[in-house]
């Protein structure tokens, strides 16, 4: 291949990495398995809602990532809205269910996540300001708002929003209804405790002396 056309390869795929900004980098399923991109500057006026679902290839792999014994679903529906600062509300809920294995008898155990979405994004270049206002109020005593996630190249990863909080909903001590740990500590003796005999000495009548004193008949 030409030098030239080595050049003109580049500028094709910067072309369409500006159209698409998920070229950016090489898609690794591994790090993003559920990849689901809204274009901002897309979204209407009245707001846009959209409903996603994992395929099987995705959630075996974010199976995988949490150690679990599989995903059997994982659903997420999400309305966004578009304000004039270029921020994005996205609210919305996820359902899953996942297979998990009880950390005490060791039996296969399925939980349902079902976690509500409300987290805001703003451009890339407002983070910094937003999250100094957010460090002011912690200073404060009102309530701590939470930093908003960035816009990256004009698009919002759904698909990846939904992996993060299925993720973080996982329970990390899954057990079967009524299974707990049966103690094994033994219940120590009250009467081998150290202060017990001391206390047995302190109890004992003492022993009358009978001795005649000296100088006495």
């Amino acid at each position: 291949m030409s030098k030239r056309s080595e050049g003109t390869g580049e500028r094709d795929h910067e072309r369409d990495s500006l159209r698409d900004p998920s070229r950016n980098t090489p898609h690794n399923p591994l790090h993003n398995p559920w990849r689901a991109f809204v274009n901002v500057a897309q979204i209407p006026e009245t707001g846009l809602h959209r409903e996603i679902e994992a395929d099987v290839t995705a959630r075996a792999t974010m199976a995988d990532l949490a150690g679990l014994r599989e995903i059997s679903s994982a659903r997420a529906s999400f309305d966004l809205t578009l304000d004039r600062r270029g921020r994005v509300h996205v609210a919305g809920t996820l359902r899953a269910r996942v297979g998990q294995t009880c950390v005490v008898t060791l039996d296969p155990v399925d939980n349902e996540i079902d976690e509500t979405v409300d987290v805001t994004f703003a451009p890339a270049e407002q983070i910094p300001q937003l999250a100094d206002v957010v460090h002011e109020v912690v200073a404060s005593d009102a309530e701590i708002p939470d930093t908003p996630e960035p816009i990256v190249g004009g698009v919002i990863d759904l698909g990846r929003l939904a992996t993060d909080v299925l993720l973080l909903a996982i329970d990390p001590y899954p057990r079967k209804p009524g299974a707990v740990f049966e103690s094994e500590v033994a219940t120590a003796d009250p009467e081998e405790h150290p202060f017990a005999a001391l206390k047995a000495l302190q109890l004992e009548p003492k022993t009358p002396d009978l001795r005649k004193p000296r100088g006495k008949r």
